[in-house]
């Protein structure tokens, strides 16, 4: 091993959202002068305006600091349940992690499902409690919680405040005593491989793959090649991260860097993919995310097609775990059927779009996929939406079930369980975190946790309960398609699978919205939900009525009549033509309020 490989260190901090990833991310950058105290700011590795705005990052961030003789390179990850596919890709080009709890909220269900990827790499883990200089925090109980979980004794855990500074540096020189030098992964000599665990588009340099050098070396103008895609490119520029790219002439084993490759299709070079020199095994890469919610998008304008694809692809080079395939719509046009992570992930592409690439868009309301099996075939299929039912209905529907982990206080532990109890699902077993925690296990259709319920919890625990689900099976259930119509057509992208038992409290609330949210036009317009043929839910939206008398001054009534009778024709015959157009923002509204 070389002397430069002895002296490097590869870590990341994980812990729950809001626990302060960031912040601590920040005292690292300050005490190994990394960043000028002039350029300093909150956040600084949160490079998106969005992870500023919502104080959450969603692009985990690798930078490479100097610390004496070490060289330190940092992963900053998420926290959030909807990103826990980049926190597994960075555990992989790592060989520590620095495990962070909030002293105020003690562990919480990120905790968990972090901390469980990190084991499941083998990672050497520091477990540290922050926020020590808040009032309310109960350092002495955290501690007490990490080291059940951990199974160690409480005296090594390290106690710090991100915020203040303090035990920061303690802190640093832990990760270069306790966290191993990186090995190369192979003996042969003159083999140089490397893992890309990001990536992103440039205009001038094609994509720009981040990567972790597992073996040899990797130099600028060498020629290389995409093992599994077996592309070949030069290294038009290689560097680091220092956070912003910082050219260097070569990366060896055990550095972090980048590559741009010039490489101009964004779709070929792939998370998880080998760059070598020469014919080589590739090295392990990641399991392919699986998309748990899914919703269609459009461009308002149908010109922006094009551009609404293009912006799709580099989208799809930074976030592997984004999933689209194209979909046409008779009222909608041509758009994309998505899939992510979660709901927040799908809010987060939402806003980029609009943001990075100046797309209006109309967003469909988000479901889950379902498993069709016909009556009398073997086979199964797979359904994103309504339209792809089929129309004969001799076919069983099965739908996705997921594992719920809930972590609350005691004193909220009767308002989540009634929580609960009001969506379908089972209950699983309730058990103890200390004094202090109760860890209840749910399972539930997935569709039930993706509408809306994390903020139900928040609010009913008043903020203290996490929770975080994964999928678990797939279960029959007596499902079908509630159609909206709006004057009597159908809106597809309104039209939803649901719960025979439900649907008519759903089409009642969707109605109910449209009702609130929908401009209203010079002729009445009827709103109504439809579920197996049957009108369940109704309402009707008045239309804008013009004062036509207000030009009349006395006389006889009947030249008022006369006018007001002529209006009363014109309306009606405006109903049998007129066409109702939704905007983009009511279907937003009402996605908004599933």
């Amino acid at each position: 091993m070389g002397n430069l490989q002895k002296n490097i260190r590869n870590f990341c901090i994980i812990s729950h959202i809001d626990h302060g990833k960031s912040t601590l991310a920040d005292r690292f950058l300050e005490l190994t002068g990394t960043v000028e105290k002039r350029k300093m700011r909150e956040q600084y590795l949160d490079q998106m305006e969005l992870e500023r705005e919502r104080g959450i990052t969603i692009k985990m961030q690798p930078v490479r600091m100097q610390y004496g003789d070490y060289i330190l390179n940092l992963i900053d990850t998420p926290g959030h349940v909807d990103f826990s596919y980049e926190v597994s890709r960075a555990l992989a080009a790592v060989e520590g992690a620095v495990l962070l709890v909030d002293a105020t909220k003690g562990i919480q269900a990120q905790t968990l499902t972090n901390l469980h990827f990190a084991q499941d790499q083998k990672l050497t883990i520091i477990p540290v409690v922050n926020k020590i200089d808040l009032p309310n925090a109960r350092v002495e109980e955290t501690k007490k919680e990490i080291a059940e979980l951990l199974k160690i004794d409480s005296g090594e855990i390290l106690e710090i405040s991100a915020k203040e500074g303090t035990g920061v540096e303690e802190l640093l020189r832990h990760v270069i005593e306790k966290i191993p030098a990186p090995l190369s992964f192979s003996e042969a000599q003159g083999t140089s491989r490397a893992l890309i665990f990001d990536s992103k588009f440039d205009s001038f340099k094609g994509v720009v793959a981040h990567v972790r050098v597992f073996d040899g070396e990797i130099e600028k103008g060498a020629k290389i090649q995409l093992v599994n895609q077996h592309v070949e490119a030069e290294v038009l520029e290689i560097g680091i991260f220092k956070p912003e790219l910082a050219p260097t002439e070569k990366l060896q084993a055990g550095e972090m860097g980048y590559i741009a490759t010039g490489i101009k299709e964004a779709d070929k070079v792939r998370v998880g993919e080998t760059i070598a020199e020469g014919e080589v095994e590739p090295l392990s890469g990641y399991k392919e995310p699986k998309p748990m919610v899914f919703a269609s998008f459009f461009p308002e304008d149908a010109d922006e097609y094009a551009d609404l694809k293009d912006a799709f692809k580099k989208l799809k080079l930074q976030d592997a775990s984004l999933f689209f395939e194209d979909e046409y719509s008779q009222a909608l046009g041509r758009g994309f059927r998505c899939g992510f992570l979660g709901l927040l992930h799908m809010e987060i592409i939402s806003e980029r779009l609009k943001r990075e690439f100046s797309l209006n868009l109309v967003i469909t309301s988000p479901t889950v996929s379902y498993r069709i099996k016909k009556q009398g075939e073997g086979k199964e299929t797979v359904v994103y939406a309504p339209s792809d039912l089929p129309r004969d209905k001799a076919y069983e529907i099965s739908e996705p079930w997921a594992k719920l982990e809930i972590i609350t206080p005691p004193d909220y532990l009767g308002k989540v369980m009634d929580l609960l109890n009001e969506i379908r699902g089972e209950f699983g077993e309730t058990s103890y975190m200390g004094e202090e925690k109760n860890l209840l296990i749910h399972r539930a259709p997935l569709q039930e946790i993706i509408t809306g319920f994390f903020d139900k919890l928040k609010s009913v625990s008043s903020g203290y309960a996490s929770m975080n689900y994964s999928f678990e099976d797939w279960r029959e259930a007596d499902l079908d398609e509630l159609e909206i119509l709006v004057a009597g057509e159908k809106i597809e992208s309104l039209s939803q699978i649901v719960v025979a038992k439900d649907a008519h409290k759903t089409g009642k609330r969707i109605v109910e919205r449209l009702k609130e949210t929908l401009p209203r036009e010079n002729f009445a317009v009827s709103l109504q939900a439809r579920f197996r043929g049957n009108i369940i839910a109704r309402a009707d939206l008045k239309a804008l009525r013009k004062d036509v008398t207000a030009g009349l001054y006395g006389g006889d009534y009947t030249r008022k009549r006369k006018l007001l009778e002529k209006q009363k024709k014109g309306k009606k015959k405006m109903r049998g033509l007129g066409k109702v157009r939704i905007p983009p923002e009511v279907f937003l509204k009402i996605l908004r309020s599933q």
